[in-house]
Parts: C-alpha cells; sequence; structure tokens
C-alpha cells in the first residue's frame, strides 16, 4: 500500500498509510510539492526547478533551505527509500504516492465512467492558492483551451450529457469563447428535450447564466452578427495568474486586495473582466463599477456605482445591521426600496464595512473598481479600513489604476500597505513584446506568408509602441484593408503615454485607424458612438436613446456591438469610451460641431 494518498479531484485531503496526515504536512507549499512531483515525468526534477516553483520570492539561499525542511517533512511520512534527493534531484519512488487523478485516468481508459465520475469532487487541488508561487500557479491553472477541446469531445460522445456539458460550457467560457459556450447550451436543451423530453437541470441553468453574465458592462451573451472574434490574452499568463492565486486565496477567506496598474492602453480592463468571468463562474458575488474624472465632485459617488454594480442587490446584504443599510439607503434608491429601516444610519463608511461583512458571510465577494484613480475622496479614503476589515474574510478588492494619470497617488497609502499588514499584490502591466506581436498578427492575418508577418509586425511596434490597445485596433483595421502610409512617423517616444497625448500627438496611422473602424461601424452604431462622445464622460442608455432618435432595439444592438469591439465599456450607470483619446480623435476628425449640438439638444 502506497505511504500516502493524496484526493486532489476536489479539496485536498491527504492521509498516511489510511490515517490522517501529520499538520505539518498539510501546509500549502508541502502539499503542493507533493502532488507536484507525483505528476511530473518520471516523478522526477531538479532542486533548482523546485525553488524557482515554489520559492521564487526569495533569495538563493533561503529557497534552497526552505526546499530541504519541506523534502524532510515529506520523508519523515515517506522514508528514505521512497524519497531520494540527491545534489540536484529530487524523485519519488513509483509506489511513494497515490493520486485520486491517476485512478480517475485508469478507469477512463477501461470505460469504467461510473467509478471514474464518482471520484470527481470538485476542481483539481480546489481552495489551494499560493499567490507568491507565480510558476505553480500557472501550472495549476492548466490549459482552458485544451480542456474545452476535450470537453467537446465528451459532448460529442453523449449530447445528453449535462456534467460533460456543463465542463465543457465552464472551460470555453474561461478560454475566451463564450458564445460557444452558451451555443451548447442551446444544444444541450435541444437534445435533452428531443431525446428524453427533459428540461436542463437547475445546476446547468446556474452555470448558463452565470455564462451570460461574465461581462463587466451590459450582457453581451454572443458575438453580433459578422462579429470578428475577440482578440486573444496574449503576454498576460503570468498577471493572470497572479489574479486567480488572490482569488483563490480570498475565496479560501483570506482576504485580498490587488491593484492592476497600467498604463491607458495597456489592457488592465481586459485582465479585470477575465477575473470577474471567473468569479462569475465560481457562484460568487461580483459589484463592478468603473469610475471617470466626474465622480471625484460627488461624494460617495463611486460607492454608489458599487452598489448599483451588484453590492447592492446581493444575497446576504438583509444580514447587515439595519443602521447600516439605513447608511447605505441614502444613496441607493433600491437599497432604500428593498430595506426600509426606522434606525438611524451609521456613517457611510462603517454600513459599507458591515455591509461587505454580511454579504461576505453568504457567498465569496470579489469587489471590482477600474479606473479607480478617479473615485471621489470619500470612497477612496474609506478603502484602507474596508481592506482591514475583511482581511479574515473571503472577500477580494480589485482596483485598476491608470499608470501616469497624477490623480493615481491618491492610492499610494493602500498601496504602501500591502507590503505591510494587508494580504494583496500590485500587478503592472507593460506594453507588447515583438513575441506577443507576432501572434496577434498571425491571429488577425493568418493568410499572411512568415516573411509578411515579419513585415508587419515590425511595422506595428514602430507605429504603436506595443500598446495593446493600438496594436489590436491597428492590426484589426488592417484585416479589414487598411494600408498604413509608408513614410508615417513612429509613435510613441518612451517617454509619452496616452495620458499627455492629444489627438495631434498621434501620427497619421493611428489618426487613419480610429476613422477606419468608426466608417466599418453600422448606421446606427456610428449614431450611437458620436451621441457618447458627444454627450460626458460617462452616458446613460436612456439619454443615448433621446440623442440618437433610434429604435430601442436598433440601440440595443449597437451598443452590444460597441462594447463587443471594445470602443464603450459600461457599469450599471452607463458607458465609458475604453480610450479616451479615441473619443478625442472622433471628436476632432469624424463628428462635426453642429452633430455635436444636435446630439446634445436632443439628449
Amino acid at each position: 500500500m502506497p505511504s500516502i494518498f493524496c484526493r486532489v479531484l476536489g479539496p485536498v485531503r491527504v492521509s498516511v498509510a489510511g490515517t490522517d496526515a501529520p499538520p505539518e504536512l498539510l501546509w500549502r507549499k508541502h502539499v503542493a510539492l507533493l502532488v507536484y512531483l507525483a505528476r511530473s515525468p518520471r516523478r522526477s526534477r531538479t532542486r533548482e526547478h523546485l525553488t524557482g516553483l515554489l520559492w521564487s520570492d526569495r533569495d538563493e539561499r533561503q529557497a534552497r533551505h526552505s526546499l530541504s525542511e519541506a523534502l524532510r517533512v515529506l520523508r519523515r511520512a515517506l522514508g528514505d527509500e521512497r524519497l531520494l534527493a540527491d545534489v540536484d534531484q529530487v524523485r519519488l519512488a513509483p509506489d511513494a504516492v497515490a493520486l485520486d487523478c491517476d485512478r480517475f485516468a485508469e478507469l477512463c481508459e477501461r470505460r469504467d465512467w461510473t467509478t471514474a465520475a464518482a471520484l470527481v469532487d470538485g476542481e483539481f487541488l480546489e481552495g489551494l492558492a499560493i499567490p507568491e508561487a507565480t510558476d505553480f500557479e500557472n501550472w495549476l491553472a492548466g490549459d482552458a483551451a485544451e480542456a474545452a477541446r476535450v470537453g467537446l469531445r465528451a459532448v460529442a460522445l453523449d449530447r445528453t450529457s449535462e456534467p460533460a456539458a456543463r465542463a465543457a460550457m465552464r472551460a470555453l467560457t474561461l478560454a475566451g469563447d463564450r458564445a460557444a459556450a452558451l451555443r451548447l447550451a442551446d444544444e444541450l436543451a435541444r437534445a435533452l428535450h428531443d431525446t428524453i423530453g427533459a428540461a436542463v437541470s437547475d445546476e446547468t441553468a446556474r452555470l448558463v447564466a452565470r455564462v451570460r453574465d461574465t461581462r463587466v458592462g451590459r450582457r453581451v451573451v454572443a458575438a453580433p452578427p459578422m462579429a470578428r472574434p475577440r482578440p486573444p490574452l496574449v503576454c498576460r499568463a503570468v498577471e493572470l495568474a497572479t489574479l486567480t492565486a488572490a482569488w483563490q486565496g480570498a475565496r479560501g477567506g483570506r482576504g485580498q486586495v490587488v491593484i492592476v496598474e497600467g498604463e491607458p492602453g495597456e489592457g488592465k480592463t481586459r485582465l479585470i473582466e477575465e477575473l470577474v468571468a471567473h468569479a462569475r463562474l465560481d457562484d460568487a458575488t461580483v459589484a463592478t463599477a468603473r469610475a471617470v474624472p466626474a465622480d471625484q465632485k460627488a461624494e460617495w459617488s463611486t460607492l454608489s456605482g458599487l452598489l448599483a454594480g451588484g453590492l447592492g442587490d446581493a444575497p446576504g446584504l438583509a444580514g447587515a445591521p439595519p443602521e447600516a443599510l439605513a447608511g447605505l439607503a441614502a444613496l441607493d434608491a433600491d437599497v432604500r426600496t428593498r430595506f426600509y429601516a426606522a434606525a438611524p444610519a451609521s456613517p457611510t463608511g462603517e454600513a459599507l464595512r458591515a455591509a461587505v461583512g454580511a454579504v461576505a458571510a453568504e457567498r465569496p465577494l470579489l469587489i471590482a473598481l477600474d479606473d479607480a484613480q478617479w473615485s471621489d475622496a470619500a470612497t477612496l479614503g474609506s478603502l484602507p479600513a474596508l481592506a482591514r476589515d475583511t482581511a479574515a474574510r473571503p472577500v477580494l478588492l480589485l482596483l485598476g489604476i491608470s499608470r501616469g494619470s497624477p490623480d493615481s497617488e491618491r492610492l499610494d497609502e493602500l498601496r504602501a500597505r500591502l507590503s505591510r499588514d494587508l494580504g494583496g499584490t500590485v500587478v503592472r502591466l507593460g506594453r507588447f513584446d515583438a513575441a506577443a506581436l507576432g501572434e496577434l498578427v498571425r491571429w488577425a492575418l493568418p493568410r499572411y506568408e512568415p516573411d509578411e508577418a515579419e513585415r508587419l509586425t515590425r511595422r506595428v511596434e514602430r507605429d504603436t509602441g506595443g500598446l495593446p490597445l493600438l496594436v489590436v485596433a491597428m492590426l484589426e483595421a488592417v484585416a479589414a484593408g487598411f494600408k498604413p502610409a509608408p513614410d508615417a512617423p513612429a509613435w510613441p517616444s518612451p517617454t509619452r503615454t496616452l495620458v499627455d497625448s492629444l489627438p495631434g500627438d498621434l501620427p497619421p496611422t493611428i489618426i487613419g485607424v480610429v476613422c477606419q473602424r468608426y466608417r466599418a461601424l453600422s448606421e446606427a452604431g456610428q449614431q450611437v458612438l458620436g451621441a457618447a462622445a458627444a454627450l460626458a464622460q460617462r452616458v446613460d442608455a436612456d439619454r443615448l436613446l433621446r440623442a440618437t432618435g433610434l429604435e430601442p432595439a436598433a440601440l440595443e444592438s449597437a451598443l452590444d456591438a460597441l462594447e463587443w469591439e471594445r470602443w464603450l465599456v459600461a457599469d450599471a450607470r452607463g458607458y465609458v469610451f475604453t480610450a479616451p483619446i479615441e473619443r478625442a480623435v472622433l471628436l476632432q476628425e469624424m463628428i462635426t460641431p453642429g452633430q455635436v449640438r444636435r446630439y446634445r439638444e436632443r439628449a
């Protein structure tokens, strides 16, 4: 009988010779080391590889010492004959450790599906997170695209299998293809109805609802007609793994604060959207908001956005003290209607902390605030105390900050505390390198020969400086027929960003790309985008309806397309340009003063 048995298809459970494992063997990194070795080729790895995997945050001497201590714990359970370690290599004997996932694979090969399925109690190593070990988190996250392919093969074997369909839908969503996940849901519903006259189960229906609601803004449930697929998330695996690890830590009851910093256009919004998608698929409570400069003028305006964006109707909110609900009711009409309280209102900051505590007691909670540097002073001032009070609760506070903006310094206090008394980290984004640009060129223009793709990659790097927003816009414009001028100047210089650029600072190529994208929109899309540019930093659907004179269905369709094409992002309060520089270009190049005046008069 193997000395150690590990259940890894769900929350980790470890036994030694049939009895409970000693507490020191259950430490996170000890479990991680044990399972990783057992899943490695030939059950062997070099010491250098293992220290880099789990202790890359320490210097070499400390890392090697930590590995030696972990091996001592494993050797105590396994014995010298089952854990073999020399100067360079660490190896497990074949009978040292048994994993239920290996047993699962054996049963599947024998087509014993019932026994295999009984082994599955959740996700692989569910709840195990080591945020400081980025390489381990990358390994743990797995390959969503490959998982989707496997899941679809399972669905092809049995089109009425809800477990197979759910696995495939989840993997497709995490791989970024939500439209395919929803098509699969429709196919499952038809197969169940036509074959056995049944409807999908409540569990499947809940997953479908979560897939539909994985966007930060409106419920864009599929690609608009004739739309190109959204670009792949390239060059961000490490950053996404860090966010995912923080979320797993928060779900386990260790409150986290993560700050995502990036220049405008470097992709912080896309990264936040990806984590929000993960959290909603986990059936967590999600509250999202996006701040704009005008929010600084109204006290607690950003908190109002979070209440409208999911916090105000979160399960568990009713468990907050009446005085806390009264404090929040002044900021949100729906809260005021649902929770009338005669109790005196708590100060707003205290009410927020009490409400978050009540919500987190019901489900894990993700609070995602993008462009946080534009938040009002009252909301910003409440964040350090909120982070402190949720340090032992399943809460992740995720803040997107535009680096280069002078207002980003307003979060310095919270940022500094991450290295002292708050759990969490700062994720710093950068521009795309040549490898990432080459990958996007192959995605956007798969028909190009290698030499053509290499020339275009160099040109894109020269014209965009590797800024993701402009890279994707330029490649999509080229795919649609745009031809950059051969003598256009390069942009930007190393010291320039979109924060300090005006339309006149951009080279003709970039201005041409923005104009080409605008002209490619439908007539309704151009009207809605023009009205959004003319009216305000944030504009709601009712004002856009009045300004454009469109029918509601046409407005809805245009807004879906503009979100899909990344012109606009939305929260519960309205629509904001993804890149303010594009709004400025449109107002300078494509929308006349007369059109601006007419949009404003109608609105």
